[in-house]
This record gives structure tokens, sequence and C-alpha cells, in this order.
């Protein structure tokens, strides 16, 4: 056996740091890209040898064991692949940065490589994966043997990584690599099958390939010699002679979907969301085209307690060839779907992808987009069949198919935790502005349960009305009972009840639905256009004409508070209430963002009288005594009625006190 030292072939000491620093933060990475070659290799022995099946040796049975010396303070990485000959040792582990398997894939034929990737084979493109290790070991053992060699054409390539390695033949009866790392005295942890199992769990569970580790047993202390008790020394964990399986072997999403079955799909979802109850929907899909990609897209049942925490992360599980590369790919998916759990496996991006590469990469666009719209298309689905269908005019209803049956008020339970949430595309993805809107839902005057949608309103509105009206407010009650539905009430024309706090925000990005406007029964006068008759808008104006003069002392009295006031025809019941103008910051806004300890610009509404209410017709008479407490107190009662308080609750008190005496 022949020694021989060659120096590598690149700056090593800087490029090593470069590797075991910058593009490894992670310093359980090295198992993973190991285990991940050790894969590359079994892959590339089972495609050579479609085409000579002598290379199997008679062992078909591939494979990658994982095992670890404590007294050596080494942990070996083994596979039975293609292994390597000296020229290739010294070719592809003295040239840091050339890939074996970019080699190989250029090599293959057409048919060949599109078969390759069709499996989503050859994980290890990037070609420093190896020097990984590097990370933990202050020196790497490579021992290999290239498939259809003679056993003592083996080679060891060894090396600190320092500048130089170590190449000599050695015989090998098996085929294969085993890589051998001397690990570092702050490396320790993995030298535990614990630690092992966990991190291989966690990276490469999903290898198509079986990992296994020799499996432990628990082994009772001896005997305390002269102890009358019987007592043992401590006990522990030792390793047998069997090997176990430790990973799953098979990558769920690169299942045909057909061989998926609904309890895998819960089990899996149960696996990475870390939620006792089984998903609603899910998608699984592979998408070909300029960039590639598998999506395995869950949509929860059951929103979490965080859900509203800006500082939670949240996104998909990002693999690249299923490979894992990291949880919380928050650029696969956009803010507003924070909630979706699941995979993407990529067969394009690099393996080394950082989180700042994926908010740059065109190809992580590509997939945030249609992952967007798979979701939406999903939730499209669940909204479309939640509902059992009626029957229609001719007494025939609908057959459903059991698929579309188990669908059933799964979109009801979806929005009541996630509804809110979903709003927030509004303003965050003006692409699809249109698809969220279609999957919002609402109370409104005619029903308390957040179940109408803009096209069911549409379908109801009154022949003549020109606009979607809605009105917002802290609490359902507090919208059902706001005197600005008085005349829409009288009236019949129903009005949407909007009561989550997102909602005055995200109504901003959307002002129609459909080619219908969107009006606020809060902002701006109210113009019922044809369905108020000439009578009553004759009437109305009368009303205005005759009131100018108290209007003005009105103003007069108000002007500390209120930008203006004027007669309207929106009450009915209650003798005022307050709006503001067209384009104006709401109120419950205002209030909302105070609280949220924001600024909010300094802003007076408008109070809108009804004269024929008789509180305001005593403001009328004649030299009132009291009327600048009672124009107080009509503002302070308007202000009130819509969910706010006044600015001196005391002072409010005392007028009333002081009229009821």
């Amino acid at each position: 056996m022949t020694k021989q030292t060659h120096s590598f072939q690149a700056e090593v000491s800087q490029l090593l740091h470069l590797v075991t620093h910058s593009l490894y933060s992670n310093k359980e990475i090295f198992l993973r890209e190991l285990v991940s070659n050790a894969s590359d290799a079994c892959d590339k022995l089972r495609y050579e040898g479609l085409n000579n099946d002598a290379l199997f040796e008679g062992n078909a049975d591939l494979e990658v064991r994982v095992s670890f010396d404590k007294d050596a303070r080494t942990l070996t990485i083994a596979d039975n692949g293609i292994g390597m000959s000296q020229e290739e040792a010294i070719a592809h582990l003295g040239t840091i940065a050339k890939s074996g398997t970019r080699e190989f894939m250029g090599k293959l034929s057409g048919d060949d490589k599109a078969n390759a990737k069709d499996q989503g084979a050859l994980i290890g493109q990037f070609g420093v994966g190896f020097y990984s290790g590097y990370i933990v070991a202050d020196r790497i053992t490579v021992e290999s043997r290239r498939a259809g060699l003679k056993a003592s054409e083996g080679v060891r390539w060894s090396s600190t990584g320092t500048g130089d390695f170590e190449v000599e033949t050695i015989t090998q009866a098996e085929r294969g690599t085993k890589i051998i790392l001397h690990l570092r005295d702050d490396a320790e942890e993995y030298l535990s099958a614990w630690k092992l199992k966990s991190v291989i769990n966690k990276y490469s569970d999903h290898i198509s390939l079986p990992i296994r580790m020799r499996k432990e047993e628990w082994k009772d202390g001896e005997l305390i010699e002269g102890d009358p008790s019987g007592g043992r020394q401590p006990g522990e964990m030792v390793l047998t002679d069997e090997w176990e399986t430790i990973n799953q072997a098979n990558a769920l999403w690169a299942r045909p979907k057909k061989d998926v079955t609904d309890e895998q799909h819960a089990e899996f979802y149960k696996h990475i969301s870390h939620d006792f109850e089984p998903p609603l929907a899910w998608s699984h899909n592979r998408v070909e085209g300029s960039t590639e990609y598998t999506q395995l897209l869950y949509v929860p049942g059951k929103a979490p307690m965080d859900l509203f925490n800006r500082d939670k992360k949240a996104g998909l599980k990002l693999y690249v060839k299923r490979v894992f590369i990291m949880d919380d790919a928050e650029a696969l998916m956009p803010s507003y779907l924070r909630f979706i759990k699941g995979v993407v496996d990529s067969a394009d991006l690099p393996l080394n992808v950082s989180r700042e590469l994926l908010q740059e990469s065109r190809d992580v666009k590509a997939i945030r987009e249609g992952n967007t719209r798979r979701v939406l298309a999903v939730l499209e689905d669940l909204a479309k069949h939640d509902k059992a269908p009626v029957a229609g005019d001719d007494g025939v209803t609908d057959v459903l198919s059991d698929e579309d049956k188990a669908k059933e008020g799964k979109y009801s339970q979806f929005y009541a935790e996630f509804g809110a949430v979903l709003k927030e595309g509004l303003g965050e993805d003006f692409a699809n502005k249109d698809k969220i809107a279609k999957l919002l839902r609402f109370a409104s005057t005619s029903t308390d349960s957040v179940s109408v949608s803009f096209a069911d309103y549409k379908a109801r509105m009154k022949e003549g009305q020109e606009a979607i009206y809605y009105i917002t407010a802290d609490t359902l009650a507090a919208a059902k009972n706001s005197p600005q539905l008085e005349v829409f009430r009288k009236k019949g024309i129903e009005v949407l009840l909007m009561t989550d706090r997102v909602d005055e925000w995200a109504l901003n990005f959307l002002q129609e639905f459909d080619g219908t406007p969107l009006q606020s029964v809060a902002k701006g006068a109210v113009d019922l256009g044809s369905l108020q008759d000439e009578a009553e808008k004759k009437a109305a104006e009368d009303a205005a004409e005759a009131f100018k003069p108290v209007l003005a002392k009105l103003k007069e009295a108000l002007k500390d508070k209120a930008d203006d006031v004027r007669v309207t025809t929106r009450l009915v019941d209650s003798p005022a209430c307050l709006v503001v103008k067209d384009h104006g910051m709401s109120m419950q806004l205002a209030r909302m963002l105070k609280q949220a300890g924001q600024q909010a610009p300094e802003m007076k509404p408008i109070l809108e009288v009804n004269a024929e209410h008789a509180l305001v017709k005593k403001l009328s008479g004649d030299a009132n005594p009291n009327f600048n407490d009672l124009a107080h107190i009509l503002f302070d009662q308007a202000l009130l009625a819509e969910g706010g308080l006044p600015e001196d609750p005391a002072a409010y008190v005392k007028r009333v006190n002081a009229l009821l005496v």
C-alpha cells in the first residue's frame, strides 16, 4: 500500500472557513449533507446498474449506515453505493466545489437524465457538502471502493483540511464509501444515538433509502460486591449488533397522490404542525415548467394562539430534492396565509440556500405565487361546497359525491378561525384581491351568522340599489343597533355588519365588488338614489331649510367638537348620529390606532340631526336656556351610540343630571 500526499486545488484554508462558517450557519447541517451524499452515491449505483447489473455485486439492497465510537471519538457515515476509485477520490475530494453529482448528471443521456429528475434522486449538486464535516471534525478519513473494481483497489483519503491530503491504496471487500469524522472536543454531543437519531429524523427522515443505526438496549449495572442489599452499579444503554431503520425512507410528497391515504395525510400534518387535530383540507401537486417543485399544503382546522403575534415565525418547510433546508420558509407564502402548513420540495434551488437568497430568488417568487393560487383554489372549493345544495324551481337537487359531502361546513369552520387573517390579503396581495373578496363572509341586518358573501348580498339587492352598504363596529350588537342603520332598516335595505378589527383597514383596499361600489353608511351623506322617492327628498329639503337657524346655533355651540352640523334623512328613531367625510378615517379606526399606541390624525366628525325628533325640536324653541347643554348632550349621546366615549365623561354626567332635576 503506497501512501501519497497531494495538495488541494484551491486556497483551502480560506475556502473551508467560508464553507464551515458562512455557507452552513447551523452546526448539525453536516450530518444532513453527508447522509445526502451517501444517498446520492446509492442512487448513482442504481442508475449505472440499469445497464450493468454486475455493479451490484450480488447485493442490490442499498442503504446508509450511521455509527459512532465513543472511545475513538469517531462518527462514521457509510453507504454501499457506487463508491470511488483512487482517481475519483483525488479529483472529487481534492477539488473544493467540484461536484461529482453535477458531472454525473452531465454524462447521463437525455432519457436517463429525465428519469433521474423524475425520481428526485441526485440531491447533492453544490459540491461543497462533503467539507461541511469540518464543522465538527478536525480530521476526515474516507475509505471507498468503486463498484466493479477489485477488493485490492480500494482507496483511503485523509486530511485535516489545512492544505494537503493523503491518499493510499487499501483492500476493501465491500463496495461503497465510509466517511469517518474524527470529532473535535466541542462536538462530543454527536457521540450519542439519541442526538444522531433526532438530527436525522429532522433533516433526512424522507430520504428514499433506509438510514440504519445499531439498536440500543438497556443493560443493568453489575452487582456491587459485598453489598448485602444487592445494590448495582448504574445501568446504561448499550449498542447491539442489530441494525434498525430510523427514517421513514419515503417522502410522502414524492409519492403519487393516489398512493397516499387520508389517514397518512392527517398523520403527516400532525407531525409537521404539532397540531392534535386533522387538517380541514390539503393540496398535493407537482408543478412543472420553468420552475419545478412539489407542493404539499395543509389548511388547519384551528387557529394557533399566536396567530396574530408579529414575532411568530410562520411558513412552509423547504426541501431541495428531498433534502431538508429550513423550517418556516416565510418567503414561500404571503403573510396573510401564514396559517398554512406544509412542504415545498424544489428541484431548482441550491442546497445552501439562505433566507436572504429566498427573498431575492426568481424561482422562489414563482413558487410563492403558485402556492398562493393553490391555497386560494382550495378555499374556493371549500366555500363552494360549504352548504348542501337546495332544490331548484323544478324540485330537483344536485347529487353530490361523497368527497363533496365531506366538505360541507368546513369553510364556515375555516372562516371562523382564519377569516380575519384572510382579510389582510386585500391590502397585501393586489393580484389576488378579487379572489380574496369572493371568499369573505359577513353578518348582515338579515342574519347574525357570519355567512353572507358579497355575491350573496348582490343577489339580494333591491331594484335600483347602486351600492353595497356596510358598517364597521367593535361588536355585532353595536353594529346592529347603530342609529345609522335606521333608514336602511325602514326601507328594507340589507347592510353588511363588519366587526373584525381588520375590517376598517382592509376595506380601504376594496372599493368595489364585481362592478358595484362599496359604501360605508357611516361616511358621507346618505344617498339612496332611486330608493328614495321625490316626496321624501322634498320633505327633507324643506326641513333642512326651516332648521337653518338652529343648525347655525348648534355649529357655534359645538365648534370645538364637530366639523359640521346638518339635517339628515338617515335617522328614524334617534335624534342624532356622527359620520365622517367620504374619504376620511372612521372614528372606529381612529380609536383602534390610539388603543394600539399609534398616532391618529386629529379629526372632527360631522353631527347629523333628525329634525323630526322631539329632542331636536326642543332645541328649536325660542331662547332655550339649556341650549348649550342640550347640544353637548346630543353630541355625546351620538358618540356613545357608535361605540365612543365623551372626552369629559364627568361633564356629560353633570349636564344630564342638571336636566333631570
